[in-house]
């Protein structure tokens, strides 16, 4: 079989923040130690915050895969960075609206910008593939309440209408990264459905009770887990209910090209595994907070009984269920965060009060050794007034408007899909 007419993708979260990340260095040397020595086609990192540790990783699989991105974005960067053996004809990285707050300063979403990055590379086979490495919102579960997870489900339409379009424009699409949502919640729902992209771990693995895994190892191998695993270093110390021994969080999807009236090779999944599982060498500690994923395509030449390549009369569309499932989060998510940013502003407004107040009291200070104190009290109380004006008029007003954007994209969609059902239904009758 020619080299050419097979993809080795990998996809691994790298946990790479400086200062804040566990025993960095030697992981991201242990990193690139191994993806030195792999044979990988494309490579997709996630969390690879520091450029001296991406070039570290490109010196060392220069050799093999000599085309490379660095993405930026926000304010520490995207930590987003593909490697790949095919030339790259293009690159673009879009930003997603919405990443969390500036107040959560923990969680960091909002200062290293998530986004979707992406490069077209020309293989000779396919022609083009676009290549998508994505890490989405982190914070917010899918036990409610329901804003909770809007941001996220931002981070999915917009990740979904990009894969969707790239496929439209006639490329292959194969998309990587870390969508911190297990397989069946909504934002998957939304990535999968509207995109129309493949699962490449369940086109390769059977379904599989989860309820009769018996060990973290068989869940690796049969479930796909990559996150808080007990066999991770990291998670370890987690509790683990049987049967979940983790998270499947980090997907390889893929979908071929809508090119109307061609016919053009398949690009299909055969293996998809689970890897860097192991501790570093001789150390206690895991090679990353997350497991990688691999998996392995092949492409074919389209037989004449394939009906895959035959322009569909219908294209995969979101369903309405999950349409309205994705408004209610986000329309929830709108409500709170008018109510957030009203508090918000009245503290700003209490603040202007207490500064006036305080402008004015100091000509009766009683005692000179109070004025210090006036002064500490004077700079919190004008910073707090600067934060709530920021948070609840710049960035309430940003949020609000990027949750009604995609309320009224994804409700005009859904009137749209009316009307071309309806059109359809008409020209079927004639």
């Amino acid at each position: 079989m020619s080299e050419n007419s097979r993809i080795r993708v990998l996809t691994l979260n790298c946990w790479g923040l400086k200062y804040v990340a566990k025993n960095l260095n030697e992981r991201i040397e242990t990193i690139a130690h191994e993806l030195a020595n792999s044979d990988y086609d494309i490579i997709a990192l996630q969390e690879i915050w520091v450029f001296a540790h991406f070039q570290r990783v490109q010196q060392r699989v220069a050799k093999r895969l000599p085309h490379t991105k660095f993405f930026y974005s926000g304010a520490l960067g995207a930590g987003l960075a593909i490697f790949s053996r095919f030339p790259i004809v293009n690159t673009s990285v879009h930003p997603y609206s919405l990443n969390g707050t500036p107040l959560d300063v923990a969680g960091g979403d909002w200062f290293v910008g998530k986004a979707a990055a992406n490069v077209v590379v020309l293989h000779p086979f396919l022609g083009q593939v676009q290549i998508f490495n994505t890490h989405l919102f982190a914070k917010g579960g899918e036990d409610g309440p329901e804003y909770n997870r809007a941001h996220r489900l931002v981070n999915a339409w917009e990740f979904a209408k990009l894969a969707r379009q790239a496929a439209e424009l006639g490329k292959y699409v194969i998309a990587l990264g870390d969508f911190n949502s297990i397989p069946p919640t909504l934002p998957m729902t939304v990535i999968l459905q509207h995109a129309d992209l493949k699962d490449a771990w369940s086109v390769t693995h059977p379904r599989f009770d989860a309820s009769l895994i018996t060990s973290p190892q068989e869940a690796i191998q049969k479930l796909g887990i990559t996150a808080d695993s007990p066999l991770n270093s990291y998670s370890a110390a987690k509790p683990h209910a049987r049967g979940t021994w983790g998270k499947r969080l980090d997907y390889i999807l893929y979908r071929q090209p809508q090119r109307p009236g061609q016919t053009v090779p398949i690009l299909e999944a055969v293996n998809t595994k689970v890897v860097f599982t192991d501790l570093v060498p001789g150390r206690s500690f895991s090679v990353s907070d997350h497991f990688g994923l691999e998996a392995t395509f092949e492409i074919r030449s389209p037989s004449l009984d394939d009906t895959s390549q035959i322009p569909p009369v219908k294209l995969s569309e979101i369903t309405s269920a999950t349409r309205a499932t994705t408004i209610q989060a986000l329309a929830a998510c709108y409500r709170r965060s008018r109510e957030r940013s009203r508090k918000e502003l009245a503290v700003f407004g209490l603040c202007i009060v207490l500064l006036i107040g305080v402008a004015i009291g100091v000509a009766w200070l009683p005692h000179s050794w109070i004025n210090p104190i006036f002064i500490l009290f004077t700079v919190f109380i004008a910073w707090l007034a600067t934060t709530m004006l920021y948070d609840g008029y710049i960035f309430g007003n940003w949020e609000c408007n990027a949750l009604m954007n995609v309320i009224e994209e994804l409700e005009i969609h859904g009137k749209g899909q009316e009307i071309l059902d309806g059109q359809a239904r008409d020209t079927d009758s004639i």
